[in-house]
């Protein structure tokens, strides 16, 4: 077997523009060109995916950059198939780079006959061949334990406080971290942990699925620079309901950080009228125009963390390194001053 000199990159159509940046930081970090592997991913008229690798990947060490989003399923199949197509190719080692993992949210049995597709989808990416994941914020941790391989389940709150500092500077007295229900209190702890600020809940009680009936402030919020730490952002109505709760509980101004901008149906909409002065997201899925037209919408980098990450991997070193802000800070000199 050759022996593996550099990472190779590969990428579906789920976000180009991630695995062009990954790549772009991988070559400055190494000193040459990492540029994605040459191969066309395209569908038949019928729907079917096809993929074709031009370049040569035997004994290779290979990366799939693919985020599993909207829609999920095509994205979660060019995954597969690139992955089978690398296999059949003598790849030496597949490693999954999933941004955003698709079906997290279906994570348990919540009533009578229904699936746990997290497991399912856990089981087709190892059954494709692909031997490592690397992936950010999975809604819940637990579905590391899905895979019978290794999965690096890397955080976004080292690179929000490293936000939170810079653009809170000089109130960051002033900043009360928030979780949006009890579920999401470890993340929002994090966050709030590392900015030395102190925490508070919203407590959401559902009236019936998709409805909000009513909302309690756990803790002080008058006079607070409000910042709602959560995963995901879906339709965003639950986000802007808890944004409006904090503003009539006193807040001075409210701010979220959410990790993966899921941001389907009016949720752009949404956002854009709500007492929000921001939205942060990171880049996990590609943001649509609508969203980077957005003027209350900010969209942070996570190329320069996966693709120190994926280096890690490539070399045996450890990728629990990225967990710390202050590992990060260098890593993301230019978008953030030294703090």
């Amino acid at each position: 077997m050759p022996t593996m000199i550099e990472p190779k990159l590969i990428s579906g159509n789920a976000n180009q523009p991630l695995a062009t940046a990954i790549g772009r930081r991988m070559s400055m970090h190494r000193g040459m060109e990492v540029s994605l592997c040459d191969a066309r991913v395209e569908r038949f008229n019928d729907g079917e995916i096809f993929v074709e690798v031009y370049e040569n990947v035997r004994g290779e060490d290979m990366y799939i950059v693919q985020p599993t989003s909207n829609p999920a399923n095509d994205n979660l199949m060019e995954l597969l198939i690139i992955a089978d197509a690398l296999r059949r190719s003598s790849a030496a080692r597949i490693t999954a780079v999933i941004p955003y993992f698709g079906y997290a949210r279906q994570d348990r049995r919540s009533k009578a006959r229904t699936p746990i597709t997290a497991k399912l989808v856990s089981n087709m990416i190892v059954e494709a061949g692909i031997e490592r994941v690397l992936t950010l914020d999975l809604h819940a941790t637990q579905i590391q334990g899905f895979f019978d391989i290794p999965v690096d389940n890397l955080y976004a709150s080292p690179i929000y406080a490293l936000d939170a500092m810079h653009h809170f500077k000089g109130k960051i007295d002033d900043v009360m971290v928030v979780s949006p229900d009890v579920g999401g209190v470890a993340r929002a702890r994090d966050l709030a942990q590392r900015i030395g600020a102190p925490l508070s809940i919203v407590d959401k009680r559902r009236g019936k699925p998709g409805e909000v009936a009513e909302m309690t402030v756990i803790g002080d919020v008058k006079d607070k620079v409000c910042v709602i730490v959560d995963d995901i952002v879906d339709t965003a109505g639950t986000l802007c309901k808890a944004a409006e709760v904090l503003m009539e509980n006193g807040a001075k101004e409210v701010h979220s950080y959410i990790t993966h901008g899921v941001l389907s149906g009016p949720a752009v909409e949404r956002v854009s009228k709500s007492v929000m002065k921001s939205l942060v997201i990171t880049d996990t899925i590609q943001p649509t125009e609508a969203v980077k037209a957005c003027k209350n919408i900010r969209i942070v980098p996570t190329a320069p963390m996966f693709a120190q990450a994926i280096l890690n991997t490539w070399n045996g070193t450890s990728v629990s390194s990225l967990f710390d802000h202050k590992t990060l800070g260098p890593i993301y000199e230019g978008l953030y001053a030294a703090e």
